[in-house]
This record gives C-alpha cells, sequence and structure tokens, in this order.
C-alpha cells in the first residue's frame, strides 16, 4: 500500500486503524480507515490543520466521534427513530435525546473501519459492507470512498452505494473548519449560495417546512461574517430539490485570506457552527462544519428530495474542497 500507509491506533474492539497520507501540489491530507476520516488537511507554508483533528484515536472513538468522519449510512436526524419501507416499519437505535435518531446511531459508518482498496501517493479508495440490518436498516450496501488530490490544492471525494434491497442512504462528510487556527471561528467570512432552508424545532429536527432565507438572518448568499450565536446555526440549507451537477456552493474565508470552497452535487448542505465544543479543552464556535448531504429526516416529508435507495440506482455523490488565498 505504500509506505504513507502507518499505524494509528487499535479500537476499543482490538481493530487495527492506520493513518493514509495524500500528497500533491500545495496539499497533504491524512485520511483515517476509521470512519474514512479527514484526521488532517494541511497547506504549504500554513502553520496549522485546516481541520479540527486529533491524535488520539480515543477521542474519535470517545467525545469528537464524527469530526471528520463519513456519517450515514443516513446522515444527520430521523425525528420518530422509525422508518417505513414498503409496508415494513424498522426500528432504529434513538441515540439522540432517547427520542431520535443521528448519524444512523452509534454504530454507523463514522465508528467502523473502513477496508484500504488501494493508495497512492495522491489517491487512496476506501470500502466498507454493512449487512442486512446493520444500523437497523434492510439490505447489504456496500460503501465505496475515494479522495483525491489534485493540484493545487484540491480535495475530490467521489462516493458509491449499492444495496441488495430497498433502502436509505444520504452519507455526508462531517469535517470542522477553521481556516486561521484560531480559537473560535469569529471573523470567518461564510458563503452559502441557498434561497431556502429548513427551520428546526427545538430538538434541533426539522419542522417540514421550507423556508426562503431572504430577511432572515440564513440569509448568505452575499458572504458575510456572522456572530457567534447570531443565528445559532444547525441548519439544511436547501441547494435543489434534486441531484445535480457538480458546481460551488459554500465559501468560508478566514482573517488570513485563507479560503476553502465547498462544491457538491447533493441536494443540500448542512451547516453546524460548533456552539457546544466537542475537542477535549475546546470552545465552543471553534470550527464549522459544512456536511453535503440530503435533506434531513426526507422519509418524514414527502415533499423533501428521496433518500430511498433502490438495487438497480446505485448512490453517487461527489464533493470537493478548494483552497485557496484571496487576492
Amino acid at each position: 500500500m505504500g509506505e504513507t500507509m502507518t499505524p494509528f491506533g487499535t479500537t476499543k474492539t482490538g481493530e487495527d486503524v492506520h493513518v493514509l497520507t495524500l500528497t500533491q501540489g500545495d496539499l497533504r491530507v491524512d485520511l483515517l480507515t476509521y470512519g474514512a476520516r479527514l484526521q488532517d488537511v494541511r497547506l504549504a507554508g500554513v502553520p496549522h490543520s485546516l481541520t479540527l483533528m486529533s491524535d488520539t484515536l480515543s477521542d474519535y472513538e470517545g467525545p469528537m466521534p464524527y469530526h471528520g468522519a463519513l456519517v450515514g449510512p443516513v446522515a444527520n436526524r430521523i425525528g420518530a427513530g422509525r422508518v417505513t419501507l414498503d409496508g415494513m416499519m424498522y426500528e432504529l437505535e434513538r441515540n439522540q435525546d432517547g427520542r431520535m435518531t443521528l448519524h444512523s446511531g452509534s454504530d454507523g459508518m463514522h465508528a467502523r473501519v473502513w477496508q484500504v482498496i488501494d493508495h497512492a501517493p495522491d489517491a487512496a479508495t476506501l470500502q466498507l459492507t454493512l449487512q442486512d440490518g446493520d444500523c437497523g436498516l434492510p439490505g447489504q450496501r456496500v460503501i465505496t470512498a475515494r479522495f483525491k488530490i489534485t493540484a493545487p490544492a484540491t480535495l475530490t471525494m467521489d462516493l458509491t452505494g449499492t444495496t441488495d434491497e430497498l433502502t436509505l442512504m444520504n452519507i455526508a462528510n462531517h469535517s470542522m473548519w477553521n481556516m486561521d487556527g484560531s480559537r473560535t471561528w469569529q471573523g470567518h467570512s461564510l458563503g452559502i449560495a441557498a434561497e431556502h432552508y429548513l427551520p428546526t424545532d427545538a430538538d434541533n429536527l426539522v419542522t417540514g417546512e421550507i423556508a426562503p432565507v431572504a430577511g432572515t438572518g440564513m440569509d448568505f448568499r452575499t458572504a458575510r461574517t456572522p456572530v457567534p450565536g447570531d443565528p445559532m446555526l444547525d441548519h439544511n440549507f436547501c441547494l435543489s430539490d434534486q441531484p445535480t451537477a457538480l458546481r460551488e456552493v459554500v465559501t468560508l474565508t478566514g482573517k488570513s485570506g485563507l479560503r476553502m470552497t465547498l462544491a457538491t452535487d447533493r441536494t443540500g448542505v448542512q451547516v453546524f457552527d460548533n456552539h457546544v465544543g466537542l475537542r477535549p479543552g475546546a470552545s465552543p464556535y471553534e470550527g464549522f462544519a459544512l456536511e453535503a448531504q440530503d435533506w434531513p429526516d426526507a422519509p418524514a416529508h414527502r415533499d423533501f428530495p428521496s433518500v430511498l435507495l433502490k438495487p438497480d440506482a446505485p448512490y453517487r455523490q461527489t464533493t470537493t474542497w478548494r483552497f485557496d488565498r484571496t487576492e
């Protein structure tokens, strides 16, 4: 697999975890087999990681379960903790407040060790098989994630998912970003190319309303510098009503002028301002999670884009992160 695949640790259940290093141009990415997660993202000449990370596996098994990971097979929240498929009801783990399912439960994709299929200096492919019933859902599902760097500094993630039974799939990368390596993201500029967003209730669960951003604190169509807590962000921004061609949808620019541009072909992006603070010793609002995905709790809302996955129609997602500096 090459000299840039090294041991990272051993999980609580005794599985070995490795880190794969990818480099090309000005970008270096360390990728963990645990959760297929972006553990470290470095740009030449920048003395800090651009993503919130840890060098300790126990942090990812503990207070940082989603940092950098692929979450799924159904990302975000399912309000009832159950879904119906073909007339059959499936009970899911209610791992948030005992009432709803978050990121497919405690044993979701983020908590699995993925198999390395191939590894080159600038690219790697990881694969995970979920058996029928895993995460409470039907079908043997095979998820493949390919990460590739292209010069000068773009990371591309291509996801595919197959199933042998009707099921659900909605995968997101849950990396958290801070361009300046600062204690909080205060001073960053955020732009989101979305005309609508999904309001939420007190549990951060979508209400079903599709609301215009115009005239609200959720309007980031012109990039601006938000204030922590005004508004508090843990919301899906609606990009389209069906998957479409790859397009740039989010910009995050630090006070340093370092900018990340996220492009995706998915229908939404969940923006989370990390108002709780998750890394050991870290402050709230340390970084932004910008999660390209489909709309949350879609099985409960007929007018949301479908997250059904059929045996004859594989799941596909492409997301890119491009790094540069503003003039």
